[in-house]
């Protein structure tokens, strides 16, 4: 008797749909945090929906293995196809400098600045469901995960690899963590009056 074919968690079936609305181009692209917020900015000769299919639904990838970025955290991405590879690298570097500039990416290596202005992305797409984000970027829920994570990429940096690369992630890592913390303790307001821990009035 033939085994019944097991369904995919909702989140991982919305992914891989959503995933095929990217185009198939080449170009730059980058992936988004919960909050639409880039953390990383890559390129592909080979095509853009490809690229990101192997860093968010395949362990092809070395950001990925690397534990540079968690995929638990990408809801979105963004793409600029080009019809010529040669102006690649140059967008490339142009919205790595762009985007780095407001929230550390998790790229690791910087690439050299280019004369190419940054321009709005040709397209977006949603790759997590409203429902899932909302539940995801809830504090008590993103702080513990992103802590776990960090927790991952130190281990990995200490006991395989310890490249620059990864240094400059773990950094841009806790600038993030720092901001979760501070989320997390506006959500959860002041210890209750009486605490041991609370302060005198």
């Amino acid at each position: 008797m033939a085994k019944a074919k097991r369904a995919r968690p909702n989140a991982i079936e919305f992914r891989h749909e959503a995933i095929a609305e990217l185009t198939t181009n080449i170009g730059v692209y980058a992936l988004c945090d919960l909050d639409g917020v880039p953390i990383y900015v890559g390129q592909s000769v080979d095509g853009i929906r490809q690229r990101v299919r192997r860093h968010l639904t395949s362990a092809r990838s070395d950001v990925i293995a690397n534990r540079q970025v968690d995929v638990w955290e990408v809801a979105f991405v963004m793409a600029w196809p080009v019809e010529d590879a040669a102006v690649i690298p140059a967008l490339e570097a142009s919205l790595f400098h762009f985007f780095n500039a407001d929230s550390a990416l998790m790229n690791g290596s910087v690439p050299v600045k280019s004369g190419l202005a940054p321009y709005p992305a040709i397209q977006s797409v949603q790759v997590m469901s409203a429902e899932e984000i909302e539940r995801r970027i809830a504090p008590a829920v993103r702080l513990p995960r992103q802590i776990e994570h960090y927790n991952r990429l130190v281990d990995h940096y200490l006991n395989v690899k310890d490249s620059t690369e990864l240094r400059v992630s773990m950094e841009a890592h806790f600038e993030r963590l720092v901001r979760y913390h501070r989320l997390f303790l506006e959500q959860i307001g002041p210890p209750p009056r009486g605490s041991d821990d609370a302060s005198e009035p």
